[in-house]
């Protein structure tokens, strides 16, 4: 078990989880906003269970997430014309950027011009390496 491991007992997102008021949620998994968003409209799915990462996860929890992801890109689009795709991120483990060790999915919308460059995505989360 790494050291960055929390658990259920001092994992902020269980407590979140047991007192947020959710903006969806589907079975095994809920969706919060994020307290840090990249951009406006940034979610988090987020499975009920404490699990540390999305390796982690039953496959009910992917399927259950998925769905969420679906419905959520829908919604988001017919509220906000102006959301023209979409990063969807999962960071796992420590030296991938994760620092809340309960498994959690990012969507993030995005909007024409809301950066100079968007070629390469999610490469860019190694500084150099998005442009290819």
């Amino acid at each position: 078990m790494s050291d960055h491991y929390t658990t259920h007992n001092s994992c902020i997102f269980c407590e979140l989880i047991s007192n947020a008021e959710p903006v969806a949620e589907h079975d095994t998994c809920i969706v919060l906003r994020d307290k840090y968003p990249v951009t406006d409209g940034h979610l988090l799915i987020i499975p009920k269970r404490h699990t540390p990462d999305y390796f982690s996860l039953t496959d009910k929890e992917k399927a259950d997430a998925d769905i969420l992801l679906h419905r959520l890109k829908e919604s988001i689009q017919q509220d906000d014309p102006s959301v023209t795709g979409f990063n969807i991120g999962i960071n796992n483990g420590f030296d991938a950027g994760q620092t809340i060790f309960h498994a959690h999915i990012h969507l993030i919308p995005r909007r024409k011009g809301d950066c100079l460059d968007p070629r390469g995505g999610v490469r860019g989360v190694i500084p150099g390496k998005r442009g290819y």
